[in-house]
């Protein structure tokens, strides 16, 4: 006698009131719902998860596709952000899965695949772009799914993001306070929307202060892009003062390529990251940066999406959250250069 059918007979009730119960139907008592998960508890009867998941038409799995472009797929908030979502949907009994892929027609083939496969329940879509195909698609075809960032498309999506426009604009307005006015800023590649906003934030402050607004440098979100494009910037008689970061990565870089050139970071030159990774503590100096919760975010994100699973509108899905200043020894005054 299979385990199910004991557990109905212990009950005095039918397979099918048994298997209903268990999967949460609303047709089933509530009473009789509880009744029969305690004694399922009691004998440490576990469902058939691929019969279930066959009845119930899911796969009870969760899908996070990260960038796999060079220098993306290693981005250290992903590994914290990916923790506290797997808590989350582990407490909804989803399982969360992450897969990787490159930018283009690979990464629409991946996200086709999973959801005209049917291959997951939700879609956790990251690093977002101004025009985004990935998200323009994702609404169309009416899947749930939410997204870290926005973009400039006129859908409704679900989505958490930091206020990258305010946070640069403060950054760059504390600078000019502490008398720099050669501020250069290394921005990411302008498609993406972070990017596109704390470049936008950098350039209203410096065009609110009179100061010109050509001292900026797209460039990759590695070290390496930050280490070059700072050589670039500060190999000039009329280098910057102070250097705004679009990421701690790229500040890193920044830090040690200046150091290299002879120049004391905090002193010669200033400059300021944003996600306050870990490594940004430790630093020579360490680095002046900003922070976003990703705890906060990670946990938001996986909470609409489950919200959007069971139905929710996602135009009641979307938050902006402020981003703090984290001060530290690679911001000073400008050097007295008179």
């Amino acid at each position: 006698m299979s385990g199910l059918r004991k557990l109905a007979a212990s009950l005095g009730l039918s397979i099918t009131t048994v298997s209903r119960a268990l999967d949460g139907y609303t047709d089933v008592a509530p009473a009789t719902r509880e009744r029969v998960r305690a004694a399922a508890a009691a004998t440490g009867y576990r469902p058939n998860t691929a019969a279930r998941r066959l009845r119930l038409g899911a796969t009870e799995t969760v899908t996070m596709v990260v960038p796999g472009d060079p220098g993306q797929f290693a981005e250290p908030l992903y590994l914290e952000l990916l923790a506290v979502c797997g808590g989350v949907f582990d407490a909804a009994g989803l399982d969360l899965t992450v897969l990787a892929a490159r930018h283009g027609a690979d990464e629409m083939a991946v996200y086709r695949r999973l959801v005209e496969g049917r291959r997951t329940d939700g879609l956790i879509v990251a690093r977002t772009r101004v025009d985004d195909a990935r998200i323009r698609w994702l609404a169309d075809q009416g899947f749930p799914f939410v997204a870290m960032g926005r973009t400039e498309l006129d859908v409704p999506y679900a989505h958490v993001d930091g206020d990258g426009e305010a946070a640069f604009r403060r950054a760059t307005e504390r600078l000019i306070a502490l008398g720099h006015r050669r501020i250069a800023h290394l921005g990411g590649p302008d498609g993406f929307t972070f990017a596109r906003l704390r470049r936008r934030g950098w350039a209203s402050a410096m065009a609110d202060a009179g100061l010109g607004g050509d001292g900026y440098l797209e460039t990759p979100l590695t070290e390496t892009g930050g280490a070059e494009a700072t050589r670039r910037l500060l190999a000039g008689a009329d280098r910057p003062t102070a250097l705004l970061c679009a990421t701690d990565r790229i500040a890193v870089g920044a830090i040690g390529a200046a150091a290299a050139m002879g120049l004391v970071v905090g002193r010669d030159v200033s400059v300021v990251g944003h996600d306050n990774l870990s490594q940004s503590a430790f630093t020579q100096p360490p680095l002046s940066t900003m922070e976003l919760s990703i705890r906060g975010i990670g946990k938001r994100l996986a909470e609409m999406l489950i919200a959007r699973i069971g139905g929710a509108d996602p135009r009641d899905l979307s938050e902006i959250w402020p981003v703090e200043a984290v001060d530290r020894a690679s911001v000073g005054p400008p050097p007295d250069r008179s």
